[in-house]
């Protein structure tokens, strides 16, 4: 099996990994933190807003599975691409929208499908997600790793905070 790591953030990390967690060729999805300057953060140091890390999932894959296009194509589905300020309830940089490419190849994959997407006609905002370099990823607390499996009701009230209802009017298509 060949190898390869995407890097998303799109809000609460809780509900960024079971969309990914279903597919096949998926190998892992860590919940955890990066794009900040403080080295293995705790949640309450991230939740602080004093890291400049945002919550993000690490999704090891198989490209010869499931492709780092198809990751990025599920990834816009899960959250609202016009909203710098966080993601749904979720308000502060540490849940801004980025999408974090390791190489030139993601970087390209990445612009290409924003492109798309601003060009698509779906939003009347711009889409203001970021591309960025990845940087180091730290893993959150193993309380917060598969937390839509070990705490589903919980998670899903997460899910209900309006990331749904977004997801049911824009993505249903």
């Amino acid at each position: 099996m060949s190898k390869d790591t995407a890097i998303f953030a799109g809000g609460c990390f809780w509900c960024m990994v079971e969309p990914f967690d279903q597919q096949p060729g998926i190998e892992s999805v860590i919940s955890g933190y990066t794009g900040g300057h403080v080295a293995n953060p705790t949640y309450e140091q991230v939740c602080s807003h004093t890291t400049g890390h945002t919550e993000a999932v690490e999704i090891t894959f198989d490209p010869d599975i499931i492709s780092y296009k198809d990751l990025v194509e599920i990834y816009w589905r899960q959250t609202d691409p016009t909203d710098a300020s966080g993601q749904f309830q979720d308000r502060g940089d540490s849940y801004r929208p980025v999408i974090f490419v390791n190489s030139e190849e993601q970087r390209k994959i990445a612009e290409q499908s924003k492109k798309e997407l601003a060009e698509s006609g779906m939003f009347d905002e711009p889409i203001v997600t970021t591309i960025e370099d990845a940087k180091p990823f730290y893993p959150a607390e193993d309380y917060h790793q598969d937390f839509y499996k070990k705490n589903p009701l919980r998670a899903q009230i997460e899910e209900l905070g309006g990331r749904q209802q977004f997801k049911d009017t824009k993505w249903a298509k």
